[in-house]
């Protein structure tokens, strides 16, 4: 038997891969499925199932595709509807895969239909288990996603603490706990940067996992400090449960090369938005009027989820030349499938044409620190999220997450410089970028964020609070 972790950091998430003889399964894969062809086909073993821990919010998996690719059969917990061919297990049930079984735990609380695979090896012992996002490392689901009708987040955290205490507490403390999401995830308030540990140690350290909780102080400790989810979790459950394009048709549509020229035509010919994906000081010097970057070497596909409401918006890309499939497969891991083009040769192809092109003034801490000397009253914009700034803040920055940037926006004057700041220069550029595309030419970036205007010592900073949630 093996157990393999397949970690994707940007969207903090594990999808598993265990093989036993000839046998293989999948457990809550990406989008992007052909590394698990390749993988079995390597093995020489036939993925069996592809099991689901649930209907995500916060990823699109890649179950239809992987099972239409390798005849696996797709298996969701008890009370899943799905509009394709699947088999919804019912508690309890069991599945061969070689010499090893997986016994369903239906654990609902993060959703109804949420359920654990307890994997039991060939001589029956119970050595790991699957949890989706029903148990983390350091922390369990969120209960606030699965709303409806008459069930509240109190009730889902209701039915959390006993599928927790009924279905996962009573297992042996030695076997293996394999979450779908790590620290970095919205799925959950204070994720370890740990993908797995023992149920023991868990029990020993989660919160959530405190053997003399009651219910009533675990839906209050599991509830307290939620902050509302990004906009695209409801879109992307739909197309878990639904069905979307194969991921080859959506690369396909989103690589094709535009000229400067082309794709300036497509822009004004369309709604499309623009997005530049390079680093943020690179796009900083310069770039496409309007554009607003999200850079790819960060947390890119759960930004674009969280800052473009729509997942069906029509995408124009300019990238890192070579990087343009891989935005386009970015994009798609969260919905994102209507890019319809690139920018050929990049943003330096723009310039070389004589295109107009746009720029955001960014200066350093120490460079931030003299304009205070000289004008105490300059506005500093903190963007990072509440809880950060709640943390440890400059004591005259006012909080405008980027997280809430419509909301966030309200609070910058057009009429005088605000200078911004995020925890390490990500999230400024990003917030500076949406709101010079709507018309304020007023925002200067810091460049290093937060952690250079503390190391310049020149600023007046709160005393540190530990935060209480990562939200």
């Amino acid at each position: 038997m093996k157990i393999e972790q397949i970690y994707t950091g940007c969207l903090a998430q594990g999808a598993y891969y265990i093989v036993s003889e000839n046998e293989a399964v999948v457990i809550d894969p990406l989008r992007e499925v052909q590394p698990y062809i390749d993988r079995a086909e390597k093995d020489g073993v036939k993925i069996k199932y592809v099991f689901e821990t649930h209907f995500h919010a916060d990823f699109v998996s890649g179950h239809i595709d992987l099972a239409n690719a390798s005849g696996a059969s797709i298996v969701y917990g008890p009370n899943a509807q799905t509009a394709f061919t699947a088999h919804v297990a019912q508690d309890g049930e069991e599945f061969k895969v070689g010499k090893v079984t997986f016994k369903v735990l239906h654990t609902p609380g993060h959703t109804m239909e949420s359920s654990c695979y307890l994997l039991k090896d060939e001589n029956g012992k119970e050595v790991a288990l699957f949890t989706g996002d029903t148990l983390f490392i350091g922390d369990v689901g969120r209960p606030d996603l699965a709303q409806k009708g008459n069930i509240t987040q109190d009730d889902l955290a209701g039915f959390l603490y006993d599928s927790l205490r009924n279905k996962v507490m009573t297992l042996p403390d030695d076997i293996t706990v394999y979450p779908a999401h790590g620290a970095g995830s919205a799925c959950g308030k204070n994720m370890s940067k740990e993908t797995s540990d023992t149920l023991g140690h868990q029990k020993e350290v989660n919160y959530a996992l405190r053997a003399n909780m009651t219910k009533a102080e675990f839906i209050k400790e599991v509830t307290t400090g939620l902050m509302p989810p990004p906009a695209y979790f409801p879109q992307n459950v739909m197309m878990n449960k639904q069905g979307y394009d194969n991921i080859s048709e959506v690369v396909k549509r989103g690589t094709q090369a535009l000229s400067p020229e082309a794709f300036e035509a497509a822009a004004n010919e369309s709604d499309a938005l623009l997005l530049d994906t390079r680093d943020a000081q690179t796009f900083a010097a310069g770039f496409v009027p309007n554009s607003i970057n999200i850079g790819i070497d960060g947390s890119f596909a759960p930004w674009v989820g969280a800052l473009i409401p729509d997942v069906r918006q029509t995408l124009l890309l300019i990238t890192d030349p070579g990087r343009e499939e891989e935005v386009v497969t970015r994009l798609a891991r969260v919905g994102y499938d209507h890019a319809i083009g690139y920018l050929k040769g990049g943003f330096e192809a723009w310039k070389s044409a004589g295109m107009e092109t746009d720029h955001i003034t960014s200066i350093s801490a120490d460079e931030l620190a003299e304009i205070k000397a000289k004008h105490p009253g300059a506005k500093i914009a903190d963007v990072r999220k509440k809880s950060e700034y709640l943390s440890e803040h400059i004591k005259d920055a006012v909080n405008a997450p980027l997280d809430f940037v419509n909301e966030s926006m309200l609070l910058i004057d057009k009429n005088e410089p605000v200078y911004v700041h995020c925890a390490g220069g990500y999230r400024s550029m990003i917030f500076a970028s949406i709101l010079k595309a709507r018309g304020y030419d007023n925002l200067v970036d810091v460049k290093g964020g937060f952690k250079t205007i503390k190391e310049s010592g020149k600023f007046e900073v709160t005393d540190y609070v530990c935060p209480s949630t990562l939200l």
